[in-house]
């Protein structure tokens, strides 16, 4: 019998799947318990209408996440630290001190999208690139300024 998965089902397939399954594993076990739909005309219009939503809804995440990146691309984060007579850093600046500069801007990005994790200990600009959405990656300037003491 040839059912379409609302869930993800270990061994059989991901959501909005096309699977064929025996009879009565389909009947009383995946239909049963709302795991899948059997396959009909109807049921075939309604995936099809859901894949759109999901398409369209993925496309709207994706400009938003191009238009923030865009966005972020002009931005220098500064941050003031504490350093020696040549320049040395006492410390160095995390991926949660950027995250957190950044959500005083009005954007929000999880660390863990940060790509480049190491921490930046040298005075300048340095460029840290993140992960914004698949395949959408923004570039953002942090400039360390340095003061003596």
């Amino acid at each position: 019998m040839r059912v379409i998965l609302k869930q993800d089902v270990k061994k059989v397939g991901k959501k909005g799947d096309i699977v064929n399954v025996a009879d009565g594993y389909a009947r009383n076990f995946l239909i049963a318990r709302g795991l899948a739909v059997a396959e009909t005309k109807k049921s075939l219009e309604i995936l099809g209408e859901q894949k759109a939503e999901e398409a369209a809804e993925e496309a709207r995440k994706e400009a938003a996440a191009r238009e923030t990146a865009a966005k972020m691309e002009k931005m220098i984060l500064n941050f003031n630290v504490k350093s020696g007579a040549e320049g040395r850093v006492f410390g160095s600046v995390s991926t949660k001190q950027i995250v957190q500069e950044l959500e005083k801007q009005g954007i929000k990005v999880d660390k863990r999208k940060i790509l480049d994790t190491a921490p930046i200990q040298s005075l300048g600009i340095t460029k840290v690139r993140m992960e914004l959405y698949r395949n959408v990656i923004a570039e953002i300037r942090v400039r360390l300024i340095g003061s003596e003491g």
